[in-house]
């Protein structure tokens, strides 16, 4: 354990959960959602390029599965600061044992849970409640020419959505199911 998160890994090399401890006192508390000397020890490199808060409305509502083409390709800390999400990352890195695998974990404003998703990975989540915030850091800026994703409801991927999946963008929906020749992106 670093001073302020606890990892725990998944079946996906690099993919981990992390565990913030909270300190709290009859005033309230203190969690860290972000230290570059602590998360090195995780697999972070480099800066936090970008840092964004989401807001999503509905619970159902399914956002992804997102990630930027080589050589944009970023890593990303997500933390769910209200509400509750199931957190979804797949593996898309070419030559990978865990190759189009994905795992899921709940992420809530009570459980001090993030997931720390390495280059290579989709990621995409479903609001389990209404009224979800979510704030993201990036290693690399969005850059729109390298966005890219794959449809959430492809049957390929086998992610079981636990409510009726609704509020799919446009973009998202638009996502074609995967080729059978589909071989991801370079690691």
């Amino acid at each position: 354990m670093s001073g302020r998160f606890e990892a725990v890994t998944t079946p996906l090399h690099g993919l981990l959960v992390l565990t913030r401890r909270k300190m709290a006192d009859e005033r309230g508390f203190l969690s860290r959602l972000f230290c570059e000397d602590d998360l090195a020890a995780f697999g972070w490199q480099g800066r936090v390029a970008q840092l964004n808060e989401t807001g999503t409305t509905f619970k159902g509502t399914v956002r992804g599965m997102h990630f930027q083409c080589p050589p944009h390709a970023e890593i990303k800390l997500v933390t769910c600061t209200r509400g509750r999400i199931l957190d979804v990352a797949v593996d898309i890195r070419e030559d990978s044992p865990t190759f189009l695998q994905h795992f899921a974990v709940e992420l809530s404003e009570d459980n001090a849970c993030s997931l720390l998703i390495p280059q290579g990975f989709a990621h995409g989540f479903q609001a389990l409640t209404d009224e979800v915030r979510m704030i993201y850091a990036h290693s690399h800026p969005h850059t729109a020419a390298a966005e890219s994703g794959l449809n959430p409801q492809d049957p390929a991927l086998g992610i079981d959505w636990p409510l009726r999946v609704i509020n799919l963008s446009p973009r998202d929906a638009a996502h074609p199911w995967l080729s059978p020749d589909y071989r991801g992106v370079a690691a």
